[in-house]
């Protein structure tokens, strides 16, 4: 991992795009993913606790991590290339992220549908993460020790 260098110009433009597909992701599935999670519109504009601020800074701040990540991980497989991006990014996600939501949605007794709206975004969002900074070659001068 000597050679694993951050593009942290490539690492905050995929986690801008994250941020912004997250957005258009569940404006698309809203209502679906409100039924699936037992919540009503009412409920998200009104019952919410949490900073509307805190929520977007963390949404942002996971999304800058995924992509470092994502970055380390198709670096240290080989090629620098956005196919390899996408190719780590949807094996991240089946090793991790599906399995990891399927077990949990299968104790919950969760449905399909729901299933398929929170871990479908993981994988196009990670897939969309990875194909930008896995395209961007420009690395700074940042290495890991």
């Amino acid at each position: 991992m000597r050679n694993t260098k951050f593009n942290w110009i490539a690492i905050f433009v995929a986690a801008v795009a994250s941020f912004l597909f997250e957005a258009l992701w569940f404006t698309i599935f809203m209502n679906p993913w409100l039924t699936g999670v037992g919540r009503t519109r009412e409920w998200l504009l009104s019952a919410s606790t949490v900073s509307p601020a805190l929520q977007y800074v963390t949404a942002f701040l996971c999304s800058l991590i995924a992509a470092a990540i994502l970055s380390i991980a198709i670096q240290t497989t080989g090629e620098q290339t956005a196919r390899r991006g996408v190719l780590c990014a949807a094996l991240i996600w089946l090793g991790f992220v599906a399995t990891s939501w399927a077990k949990e949605y299968v104790f919950e007794i969760r449905t399909l549908q729901i299933f398929a709206i929170n871990a479908g975004y993981f994988l196009f969002d990670l897939m969309i993460m990875g194909a930008i900074v896995g395209a961007w070659k420009k690395k700074s001068s940042i290495a890991l020790p």
